[in-house]
C-alpha cells in the first residue's frame, strides 16, 4: 500500500493518475475480481479506433511529427474551437499540472472544492505552494460565491472545480460556473475539470467550454480515458483562451503517442452518436443500482458521472477490506467522507456481483 509521502512524491514527479488509482486499493485481490476503483469505461475504444491503431503501429518507428498540426486542428473543430485555443497531453493530468505549474505560485493559491480529484492539490501542496479546499454546499455542488471571494481575498489564483465532482459524481451547475467566470476577481483563473461531462444527462451540467468561445479566462479540461475507453492510451487536453494556452505550452513534456493520436481522430469521426449510446449505457446500469440502493435503503448521493458514492454507514476502510476480500475493488476513501464508498458503474454482471457482496456486508 502506498504511503501518503510516497504518493506525494510520486504526483511531484508527474505520476499522478497512476498513484490517485492505486492510493488505496490493496495491491493483491482474489483472481477474477471486480475493479471497481478507477472510473474506468466497462467497454474497450470503439472498433474504428482499434482499426486505427492496428494500421498504424507498423509505422510507430517514426515520430509523426508532421501529423500533429492537422490533429490539434482537428480536434478542436470538433469542439468548435481553433487550434490555438487546446493543449494536448497524456491524459488529463498532465495538463491540468500545465496549469498549476503556470498559475498556481507561493502567493497565488490552489483554491477548490473539498472533496475533490487531488491531483491539482496534491501537486500545489508538493511544490510548496498554498492550497485552500471550500467544503462542498449541501447538495454537494461547488461553493462558488465562497470560492471567489478566497480568490479575491489571496490576490488571485487558481479556482479548480471538477464536474461533475470526483468523488462524489455531483454537478455544479451551468449557472453557477458561468456566475463564478462573469465574477472572477483580477488575476485569478478558473479550471473546469470536465473528465466525467459526457456521462451527465442533467440540462442543468454543459461543459465550460462555451465560456473558452468567449473569451474568459477560464481552462476546460477534458479526457478520452473514460467515455471512450482510452485510459491505457493516455490521452486529455485543455482548452482555453490562446493566451492562456501559450503561457501553459512551455510545461507540457511533448507531444502524445501517434497510436493514441489514430484513435482519437477514429473516435471522432464516428460523432456524438457514439457518446450519446455510451452514456445511455451507462445511465441504465446506473439507474438500477440506484433502484437498488433505495429498495434496500441505503443512503447515496445522487450520481450524475459513471461512478457513485455510497455510504455506508461504516468505517470505509474496513467496509473496503471486506469487499476486496470478497473480490470487489471499490475506490480509495475520500476524507472527509468516512463511511461513504466510491464504486465505478461497470458491466451489469459486475454490479450485479457487487450488489450481493455489499448487501450481504450490510445485512440488506
Amino acid at each position: 500500500m502506498l504511503t501518503r509521502r510516497g504518493f506525494v512524491g510520486m504526483i511531484a514527479a508527474g505520476f499522478s493518475e497512476a498513484a490517485l488509482a492505486q492510493r488505496a486499493a490493496v495491491i493483491t485481490a482474489p483472481p477474477g475480481s471486480v475493479w471497481l476503483n478507477a472510473n474506468e469505461y466497462p467497454e474497450g475504444p470503439p472498433r474504428a479506433s482499434i482499426t486505427a491503431m492496428l494500421k498504424v503501429l507498423n509505422g510507430s518507428n517514426r515520430y509523426h511529427y508532421d501529423e500533429f498540426t492537422s490533429f490539434y486542428a482537428t480536434l478542436a473543430a470538433s469542439l468548435n474551437l481553433e487550434a490555438n485555443n487546446i493543449l494536448v497531453g497524456a491524459g488529463s493530468s498532465e495538463v491540468l499540472h500545465c496549469a498549476v505549474d503556470t498559475f498556481v505560485t507561493s502567493k497565488r493559491p490552489f483554491i477548490t472544492s473539498l472533496p475533490t480529484f487531488e491531483a491539482g492539490p496534491e501537486l500545489a501542496t508538493a511544490k510548496g505552494h498554498p492550497v485552500i479546499k471550500i467544503p462542498l454546499r449541501d447538495d454537494y455542488s461547488a461553493n462558488v460565491k465562497s470560492l471567489a471571494r478566497e480568490a479575491a481575498r489571496a490576490g488571485g489564483g487558481l479556482i479548480y472545480i471538477c464536474n461533475p465532482n470526483n468523488p462524489t459524481s455531483s454537478i455544479t451547475t451551468a449557472k453557477d460556473i458561468r456566475w463564478l467566470a462573469d465574477n472572477l476577481p483580477p488575476k485569478t483563473y478558473l479550471l473546469v475539470d470536465e473528465a466525467y461531462i459526457h456521462f451527465t444527462e442533467s440540462p442543468k451540467a454543459v461543459s465550460a467550454i462555451d465560456l473558452v468561445r468567449k473569451g474568459k479566462n477560464v481552462i476546460v479540461s477534458q479526457t478520452f480515458s473514460k467515455i471512450y475507453s482510452m485510459a491505457g492510451l493516455r490521452v486529455g487536453f485543455v482548452a482555453a483562451p490562446p493566451e492562456l494556452i501559450k503561457r501553459m505550452t512551455p510545461y507540457r513534456n511533448n507531444v502524445i503517442s501517434i497510436v493514441g493520436v489514430r484513435a482519437v481522430l477514429a473516435a471522432l469521426d464516428l460523432g456524438p452518436r457514439f457518446i450519446q449510446e455510451r452514456r445511455a449505457r451507462i445511465a441504465r446500469t446506473r439507474s438500477d443500482l440506484t433502484d437498488w440502493c433505495r429498495e434496500k435503503q441505503i443512503k447515496y448521493i445522487e450520481p450524475h458521472a459513471n461512478f457513485i458514492m455510497i455510504d455506508t454507514g461504516r468505517d470505509v476502510r474496513k467496509v473496503s477490506e471486506a469487499l476486496v476480500a470478497k473480490g470487489i475493488v471499490p475506490g480509495r476513501p475520500f476524507p472527509p467522507y468516512h463511511t461513504r464508498v466510491r464504486i465505478t458503474i461497470a458491466a451489469e454482471s459486475d454490479m450485479i456481483k457487487f450488489k450481493g457482496v455489499l448487501g450481504e456486508l450490510l445485512g440488506v
